[in-house]
């Protein structure tokens, strides 16, 4: 998979689009921004193409090409700065995702190709949300943050569409919460873990992406 096989100093690859739009600006600010952002930018891309746990201070300063104490000049400790980036990758996808809602005809399926879009581009990155939030809180609270921000934003854009007959709010999100858990069990086993029999059924995208949107749709119809 590419997301494995990238080098680190490889300034595209899996993680091209978060990358772009996290380095897109550096250029243009003061040295001690610069230098944070460098750091982030640089932890971006080692998440996106190495296993998280390997990740260190030595290791993202070496590469970043700034001094091992400087890192403590911006960041307390290594759980800030994933919190930052993952904080970021999170806003990122919702800002992504909205933008498919608006621009097509059909949002539920233009939300559910984009987020498979999102998935499969940055897998790293997603692999550190999905698995890492046993090891790293920051994750959990930012993968936490993504599903409910979704959740909500499902069921609102249902109720623009057609009025709600009987269900409640609660009935609902828990509907949004487990179709949504369903489609990240299927994408990470096809990304992240690369399941061979998933893949296999799974070549075809439009296929998948259809299959995805009429889970959703028929989750979520009254």
């Amino acid at each position: 998979m590419t997301s494995q096989s990238t080098p680190i100093d490889d300034p595209l690859g899996a993680q091209a689009a978060f990358y772009d739009t996290l380095s897109g600006d550096k250029d243009k600010l003061r040295k001690g921004e610069r230098t944070r952002r460098e750091l982030m930018v640089t932890c971006t891309k080692f998440l996106a193409t190495e296993p998280f746990d390997r990740l260190t201070v030595s290791g993202l300063c070496n590469a970043a090409g700034i001094a091992h104490g400087t890192f403590y000049v911006y960041f307390d400790n290594l759980n800030a700065i994933l919190a930052e980036v993952l904080g970021q990758f999170v806003d990122y996808i919702q800002s992504q995702m909205r933008l498919a809602a608006r621009q097509g005809t059909d949002p539920v399926r233009d939300t559910t190709a984009a987020y498979y879009s999102l998935f499969k581009t940055h897998a790293g990155l997603m692999k550190c949300l999905v698995m890492g939030m046993n090891a790293f809180p920051e994750a959990r609270a930012a993968f936490q943050r993504l599903n409910n921000e979704w959740a909500t934003t499902i069921v609102r854009s249902l109720d623009r569409q057609t009025p709600r007959q009987q269900s409640t709010d609660a009935e609902m999100l828990r509907r949004a919460y487990a179709l949504g858990g369903m489609v990240d069990q299927y994408l990470t086993a096809l990304f992240v873990s690369e399941d061979p029999w998933i893949a296999e059924i799974s070549q075809d995208h439009d296929a998948v992406i259809a299959t995805l949107t009429g889970i959703w749709m028929k989750g979520m119809k009254e």
